[in-house]
């Protein structure tokens, strides 16, 4: 059953790997190629919720103890990102199936959704890793992290001359954190009253 869980958590990094950050990167170029105004705004708010999910990698690497707390919030955030908004919900209502964008688009949000309650699900199988990812039955929850860890290491070599260390990831995850959690913050307060669930992707026209 061991090898089972871990095989399951490994195939789930995997397809969030795919579907959370190669799909989106495919649909931004070609909702900018398209110059759908809509999908392209509602891929550059995803790509700025989604920064949590980087953090939680770092956060990973450097075995935070609530690092998979941050990861599953973060899963959370991209998915209701995707949803929330009215404007853009109603825009991409108007399009019918032939339309292949907008389609995909539609796929792709229901996929992350689907991830996102899959890693929840599997996190709370493992429910202590939540408040101490670093004990021995946690492990499972570290290793997808530890190929990142290498290219991150090597590339900090290359640039800067020195070691990236796992202490570094977790002190530069923990500043992002709340670089993050200061924004969010921001936007809570100050837009979200102004503006509601209205992305304002047509205040320049509506394509």
């Amino acid at each position: 059953m061991n090898v089972f869980n871990q095989l399951s958590i490994w195939l789930s990094f995997q397809l969030s790997i795919i579907f959370l950050i190669g799909i989106p990167v495919t649909i931004s170029f070609w909702s900018i190629k398209k110059r759908n105004k809509a999908v392209n705004k509602l891929l550059s708010i995803y790509w700025k919720i989604s920064l949590l999910f980087f953090i939680s990698l770092l956060l990973l690497i450097g075995k935070y103890s609530y690092a998979l707390v941050i990861t599953n919030i973060s899963t959370l955030l991209m998915t209701v990102s995707v949803w929330f908004w009215n404007d853009i919900n109603d825009e991409l209502r108007e399009y019918d199936f032939s339309y292949s964008l907008t389609t995909t688009t539609k796929i792709w949000r229901w996929t992350i959704t689907f991830i996102s309650l899959n890693f929840f699900i599997q996190s709370l199988q493992n429910f202590n890793c939540f408040s101490f990812i670093n004990s021995e039955a946690c492990a499972m929850w570290l290793q997808p992290s530890s190929n990142l860890y290498l290219i991150l290491k090597n590339l900090f070599n290359f640039f800067f001359g020195a070691n990236f260390t796992q202490p570094i990831a977790k002190f530069l995850g923990l500043f992002s954190l709340l670089i993050y959690i200061l924004g969010l913050i921001q936007w809570s307060v100050i837009k979200l009253p102004k503006n509601g669930r209205n992305s304002c992707f047509s205040e320049n026209g509506k394509n």
